[in-house]
């Protein structure tokens, strides 16, 4: 395993559907503990929680993770990675893991995974998906769907069920059809510092804001972001107070 990464945890203390979230307890500890510990098992050279509240450095205190206080007014996470990156004084071709603050069971496997994937792709851009299993998936708009070019990079990226398959579906929308072509995509991404700052410096591009999907703004802008199939499972992460309760009972035993 190549350790030549970082990661980045962008860590928002007034999370709009969870305020406070870093600091909610999960199994009795800082969510953003458990992030970061699961950073640190992916054997990177360094792991970074950009943060923008005190109370969120305090917990990390003794965890072997860094902090960097960055400012409370980015309007996203790659605003405040792309500030956490010149407070770390990372070099342009620092490849760099955003890893969000709010993924308590990421797989070390698919952190390492997204860097040696940008490494070896020669893309501005890396990031992971799963396929999808199920229909209620391929509809559900917070599930965001990406299409794939033959070589493997990003064609789009929706919140709509694409690629549409139009004769069966036309028939039944209740289950897949067969064939499997469908891709959810998982929001982990790893660039090279260098262009984390040229992504976090372009306005937002016009399918960007019809989506709310910040990453279309580099497909739109002409620039390349590799997929590749996760190697381990992500399981779902923890966006509001049913999603914690969820995560409780998966650390207990019980989901």
């Amino acid at each position: 395993m190549n350790s030549d990464f970082v990661v980045a945890i962008p860590a928002r203390y007034a999370a709009s559907r969870l305020p406070g979230k870093p600091l909610r307890l999960l199994a009795g500890e800082p969510l953003v503990l458990h992030v970061a510990r699961r950073a640190l098992a992916a054997g990177a050279r360094e792991v970074w929680v950009a943060a923008d509240d005190q109370r969120i450095a305090d917990a990390l205190t003794g965890s072997g993770v860094r902090v960097a206080m960055t400012s409370t007014v980015h309007p996203s996470g790659t605003d405040r990675l792309a500030e956490c990156a010149r407070i770390a004084g990372w070099s342009d071709d620092t490849i760099v893991v955003n890893l969000q603050g709010d993924e308590p069971f990421a797989p070390a496997e698919g952190i390492s995974a997204v860097a040696e994937l940008l490494r070896g792709s020669g893309a501005e851009m890396a990031t992971l998906a799963a396929p999808v299993t199920d229909v209620e998936t391929l509809f559900d708009p917070n599930a965001v769907k990406l299409v794939q070019a033959g070589n493997g990079d990003a064609l789009y990226f929706s919140r709509a069920p694409l690629p549409w398959p139009r004769d069966a579906f036309a028939q039944d929308r209740t289950r897949l059809p067969g064939g499997g072509h469908w891709l959810r995509h998982i929001g982990i991404y790893a660039y090279r510092a260098g262009f984390l700052q040229r992504f976090a410096a372009m306005p937002p591009g016009r399918l960007e804001q019809v989506e709310s999907l910040e990453q279309l703004r580099v497909l739109e802008a002409g620039f390349r972001i590799a997929v590749t199939t996760t190697p381990a499972p992500f399981p779902p992460g923890v966006d509001t107070p049913e999603d914690l309760a969820r995560a409780e009972a998966r650390i207990a035993g019980h989901a």
